[in-house]
């Protein structure tokens, strides 16, 4: 006879009642699993029958549902938060991430997430401690509802009307990113490398912008500005290697207009994170920012590209998201 088991926000508990099955579970009905097929290059739909199978393995039934164009993971999983049936579970890079932290956090409520890093940069996995070889990741993720590890919570913001869950970029990054975007080859992080080479031999952007953040006020050029809940961006740049996604703040790194070789130099220590020892960076911790642009500028959040704005309104949502 098998016990299910229910997960509340305290972690996960016996609900008394018994599986068909005769095989462990773990809630009373299958947790919901997020793929999106594209992500990794489609090493995610590749593998995603073999993720569901790793979990069942090991005590934990999905039911496995594939994402079939940009936004439908976000609008299945704000129902699914919205009906309060309990977790989810994603597989995916940080572009699923940021749709499921979207459908969340808009459903209103603290739907925990369960993530199995299979993307490209995956970004917030490392600022969550996950395993980026989604094999081991998805057996950990098991074990720890099986073993009813409390949820764990960290922070998420939100940009105007959006809600991110690493970070957000305004300028050079954010073009780097949509640059590395359209590349479809099978190189792993590497592809933001080339995209900033890229972007650079197109031209460095450097918007006048004014920033109020911290009863502080910065008016003048920028190359980017990134503002960090977690410390990687593009998968291999530790762009703020202060940032912690618990600790209940922001971390603003910015760089004043730096010349297509100086970008070059500073490469190697934005891989590093020791470029935020250099002259032309300037870091802050801050709980919100307004960034107002004297021209619409790109910029992403959590990887992802945004319609070219001028102002940025952006604030820390403590405590707001659960981790499985």
């Amino acid at each position: 006879m098998t016990i299910a088991l229910c997960l509340t926000s305290a972690g996960i508990v016996a609900s008394g009642s018994v599986c068909s099955t005769g095989s462990h579970c773990v809630t009373d009905r299958p947790i919901p699993l997020f793929v999106n097929p594209v992500a990794g290059r489609g090493r995610a739909g590749k593998n995603s029958q073999e993720i569901a199978d790793i979990l069942a393995a090991n005590g934990v039934s999905v039911a496995l549902f594939a994402s079939k164009a940009e936004g439908d993971l976000e609008e299945r999983i704000f129902e699914h938060a919205k009906s309060g049936r309990g977790p989810v579970i994603v597989a995916g890079g940080d572009g699923s991430v940021h749709e499921a932290v979207n459908g969340i956090l808009a459903a209103g409520t603290k739907t925990p997430l369960g993530l199995i890093p299979i993307g490209t940069g995956n970004d917030f996995a490392k600022a969550c401690a996950i395993p980026l070889d989604w094999k081991m990741a998805a057996r950990l993720l098991a074990d720890r509802i099986r073993e009813s590890v409390p949820v764990h919570y960290i922070d998420a913001a939100r940009m105007n009307d959006r809600f991110f869950a690493n970070g957000a970029g305004i300028g050079f990054d954010a073009k780097v990113n949509r640059i590395a975007r359209k590349y479809t080859w099978p190189i792993g992080d590497l592809v933001y490398l080339f995209a900033v080479l890229e972007g650079m031999w197109d031209g460095v952007i450097t918007p006048t912008v004014t920033m109020r953040y911290a009863s502080k006020e910065y008016t003048g050029r920028i190359t980017l500005a990134s503002i960090s809940n977690g410390p990687w961006v593009g998968g291999m740049f530790f762009i703020a290697p202060m940032a912690v996604n618990d600790d209940g703040h922001l971390d603003l790194v910015f760089a004043a207009p730096v010349s297509r070789l100086r970008i070059l130099g500073l490469l190697p220590k934005l891989i590093r994170g020791t470029h935020i020892e250099e002259p032309e960076i300037s870091c802050e911790t801050i709980d919100e920012i307004e960034i107002i642009a004297d021209a619409p500028v790109p910029s992403h959040l959590d990887g992802e590209t945004q319609a070219l704005q001028t102002t940025f309104r952006i604030e820390i949502l403590r405590d707001a998201l659960g981790i499985l």
